[in-house]
């Protein structure tokens, strides 16, 4: 019968010459110790745990980068309306002031799945939050906002942004000061001005 050979053994008979660890390499390869565990663990949970602290940081700033996504389509949409009525010769006092009181809402093809609709004097509880609404009142466009721990409201104190539209007169060139003055820009922008995640 052949008896097998043991590697330390081996490596004394091959001429090898045998190492202090060479036998033992083979009976201590058992995987984690608890120490090396706990320490894994320990990093795992850490790292886990500022990624959960983040969450909300960047739901909010999410909800922020699509309000401004429907601010600038609404800006666009002004943009088109004014230019519109200047093509075909209407951009007179009343059709200009008729469109500052219009619902901003209404220039879009298609509205946005967050607009509540029209109010008149609403409150900050009057729509769920992250929601438009139109106040029949005051004729802004409101948006409640649903996150807002990175939020300085404006005076009212209130956790929503109201915007409206700001038509911008001057006088052409060449005109006299009592002339009459053309419509120079129209912006869509904030009644008053906020802080959000700045």
């Amino acid at each position: 019968m052949i008896n097998p050979v043991r590697s330390a053994e081996y490596q004394v008979r091959s001429g090898a010459r045998a190492t202090p660890h060479s036998a033992l390499r083979t009976q201590n390869c058992h995987g984690f110790t608890l120490l090396e565990l706990i320490v894994v663990v320990s990093i795992v949970a850490i790292l886990a745990g500022l990624f959960l602290s983040r969450i909300p940081y960047y739901q909010e700033q999410a909800e922020k980068t699509a309000m401004e996504q429907v601010v600038g389509a609404l800006q666009s949409a002004l943009v088109m309306r004014t230019g519109s009525l200047m093509v075909h010769g209407a951009a007179n006092a009343k059709e200009l002031n008729a469109l500052a009181n219009d619902n901003p809402m209404n220039w879009l093809q298609q509205k946005p799945g967050s607009y509540a609709g029209e109010f008149f004097d609403p409150t900050d509880r009057t729509v769920m939050p992250g929601h438009w609404m139109f106040d029949l009142k005051s004729h802004d466009l409101i948006y409640v906002l649903e996150r807002s721990d990175y939020f300085t409201p404006g005076k009212d104190g209130r956790k929503w942004i109201r915007f409206h539209v700001q038509l911008q007169f001057e006088l052409p060139a060449g005109v006299a000061a009592s002339g009459p003055k053309e419509l120079a820009s129209s912006l869509f922008i904030p009644v008053e001005p906020y802080r959000w995640l700045d």
